[in-house]
């Protein structure tokens, strides 16, 4: 590890490893009385040994802001462990032969120069159109709306924050939340508000005290199978956040990254299609219905503000790969999108059944869960008193991996909460790792119960 670099918490780092905590906690003691790190309370410990020449750039300096971000497990287990850590579709659903015929079609395109040739930063402009009559087909782009072609959903939120955001602004957000969205607003030195989500999605009565008590610049909210709960916002739910919102005079970022994988049970409109007053921005992506490394998202917003998501594009990288998202739009009107999203969403819907009816068999009583009707994610609160971060080192040793609910936190730490994500396993594995994690949270619950029993009055 470079000089000035952070390292994991103790707690964080003996789950990756399966060891004591107290464990890490001796050697990073040893560490720091050789010199090799420094302990910062409140910031944690960072390397502060391992040679370098004298002088020089002082890199600890100059990054003394700090990375507030928290990352969760990496993920680096072995290939023994069923792993619901990651919230991604399974790679054995990407229909690879179709892939390689669209992108033969697009190679053996006579303007294939112009395509490999610098682009707009508003982003390929045949696929820019295709998307923009969609939108306005399903009623969620306006007369004066325009479309911006992204990184995927997370850059078009990178943006956002970058066009309206100033340190120490107070963003508001559900409550637990996307890791990916919490560390990026924090890192911009936003203060985030966090409101409690539900079975019906947020709280509408703190919804609306916190938009009038703290006047956030922004509210960000996904409509469709939450990440990490898995909730979705009922119609007068919408209508209620989009009314509160509009009183308040803030604007609303729909993150819709999930919309598509409904397995069961009659979509919803989006808040962008019910919202009357110009006040809501779409965010939509192809990252969770077809291939998730190309990173092509859009946004669908208010002409005015678009155009400054532009000109910071732009600034940040020009444009979006013009390849990827050529490849797409052939993917797209050739028919084959529409056949892998079928496929994609009868995988998911037996993947989601498999999780929900595995957690009901082998999670032991008083266990409770989210029953999503789609998406990716399942949220699971244990008994009392497990916490599921301790658990996690446990969980991995007998192998099966899952994110435990501290890294969604923003207000309220629910320290029995895990996340669940079941798209990217085979409902036989799913079956397999929840028998596992049932027997774990078993074992764990009856070795709690033993300890916190009252001892006998002596007499």
């Amino acid at each position: 590890m470079a000089r000035g670099e952070r390292l994991p918490a103790t707690r964080e780092l003996a789950g990756l490893l399966g060891l004591n905590r107290t464990t890490v906690s001796a050697a990073y003691e040893i560490l720091e009385s050789e010199g090799l790190i420094s302990g910062q309370v409140g910031r944690g410990s960072f390397v502060t040994g391992g040679g370098g020449p004298a002088g020089g750039v002082d890199w600890n300096g100059l990054l003394e802001r700090s990375d507030i971000s928290i990352a969760g497990p990496s993920g680096g287990w072995s290939k023994g462990v069923i792993s619901f850590a990651v919230s991604r579709p399974s790679r054995d659903l990407f229909p690879l032969d179709e892939f390689r015929a669209t992108c033969a079609t697009v190679l053996a395109r006579r303007d294939l120069a112009d395509i490999l040739q610098l682009g707009s930063p508003s982003g390929y402009e045949p696929l820019r159109r295709y998307l923009m009559e969609e939108a306005r087909r399903q009623q969620v782009a306006g007369p004066g709306d325009d479309l911006l072609i992204t990184n995927g959903c997370q850059q078009a939120l990178d943006l956002i924050g970058r066009v309206l955001l100033r340190p120490g602004d107070t963003v508001a957000v559900e409550d637990p939340l996307y890791t990916g969205l919490k560390n990026l607003l924090t890192g911009m030195g936003a203060q985030l508000r966090g409101v409690p989500v539900g079975a019906d999605g947020m709280d509408a009565v703190q919804l609306e005290r916190v938009l009038e008590r703290e006047k956030p610049r922004f509210l960000v909210v996904t409509s469709n199978f939450q990440n990490p709960t898995g909730a979705t916002l009922p119609l007068a739910g919408r209508k209620a956040l989009l009314d509160a919102a509009r009183r308040a005079s803030v604007p609303v970022i729909e993150n819709d990254a999930y919309g598509e994988l409904r397995y069961s049970g009659e979509p919803l409109p989006a808040l962008k299609q019910l919202d009357e007053s110009g006040g809501t921005v779409l965010l939509r992506s192809f990252s969770k219905v077809s291939f998730p490394g190309l990173r092509v998202g859009w946004a669908v917003g208010p002409k005015l503000l678009i155009d400054r998501l532009r000109h910071a594009k732009e600034a940040a990288d020009l444009h979006t790969d013009q390849l990827s998202q050529a490849v797409l739009l052939e993917f797209a009107e050739s028919g084959r999108l529409h056949a892998h999203r079928t496929r994609m969403r009868q995988a998911g819907s037996e993947r989601l059944a498999a999780t929900l009816a595995a957690c009901a068999k082998h999670l032991p009583a008083g266990t409770r869960w989210t029953r999503p009707e789609g998406g990716m994610n399942v949220w699971v609160r244990l008994p009392e008193p497990l916490d599921a971060g301790e658990l996690l080192a446990r969980a991995q040793r007998e192998g099966v991996a899952y994110m435990p609910g501290r890294y969604f936190a923003v207000s309220r730490l629910e320290p029995g909460a895990l996340r669940l994500s079941f798209a990217g396993l085979t409902p036989e594995q799913i079956w397999a790792g929840l028998a596992i994690l049932g027997r774990t949270i078993a074992a764990e619950l009856e070795n709690a119960v033993r300890n916190y029993e009252p001892s006998p009055a002596m007499v």
